[in-house]
């Protein structure tokens, strides 16, 4: 591990803690709270790397901000760096659910609750939608690339495809598309 790297794990941890703490609205929130800090403020990685994280995470089994969180701190600082982001994304909802679990028949039926959750769910989505504008302008580079969202989000839609079958599918487009267009370019 580099001097570089081992610096990284404390901005890391402190990072992934305070997004496991603060951010609400779940790993898309969360994603939202990533491009932010290390795509726009520290310029750690890109937008499409993000997008990459995000694509991969999303398509393996386990939550998928924890998955998006191993892939960042691994990147950042190899596999010290992956479980120093992923404690810091899990322990603080492990012990808010705990606290939660043992008051939950309290809070179950409580209007004020009710209420301040509706507040924060229609809070997050605003949060959400700019992060996806962001991703979506990073991840769309041609006409091929809204021809393939297309297609999977029509495979998503009307039939029982699993998602990783679709990003297989889709992968598998974007190498044939790629393999063509070579061979036409050599020609």
């Amino acid at each position: 591990m580099t001097k570089e790297q081992r610096e990284k794990l404390p901005v890391i941890f402190r990072t992934f803690l305070k997004f496991g703490c603060f951010t609400f609205g779940g790993g898309w929130s969360i994603v939202a709270q990533i491009q932010k800090e290390f795509v726009e403020k520290r310029k750690w990685i890109t937008d499409e790397e993000l997008l990459d994280f995000t694509s991969v995470a999303r398509s393996v089994p386990g939550l998928m901000i924890g998955n998006a969180s191993v892939l960042f701190g691994y990147q950042e600082a190899g596999a010290i760096g992956a479980l120093v982001a992923l404690l810091g994304i899990v322990i603080p909802p492990v012990l808010i659910m705990i606290g939660v679990v043992f008051v939950y028949n309290l809070l179950q039926n409580n209007p004020y609750m009710a209420r301040a959750m509706m507040g924060v769910r229609a809070a997050v989505v605003p949060i959400i939608l700019s992060a996806l504008i962001k991703l979506f302008k990073a991840g769309m580079k041609d006409v091929f690339c809204y021809l393939i969202a297309l297609g999977a989000l029509a495979l998503c839609l009307f039939t029982g495809i699993s998602n990783v079958l679709i990003v297989v599918l889709g992968a598998a487009v974007g190498l044939l598309y790629r393999e063509v267009k070579s061979r036409r370019d050599l020609s």
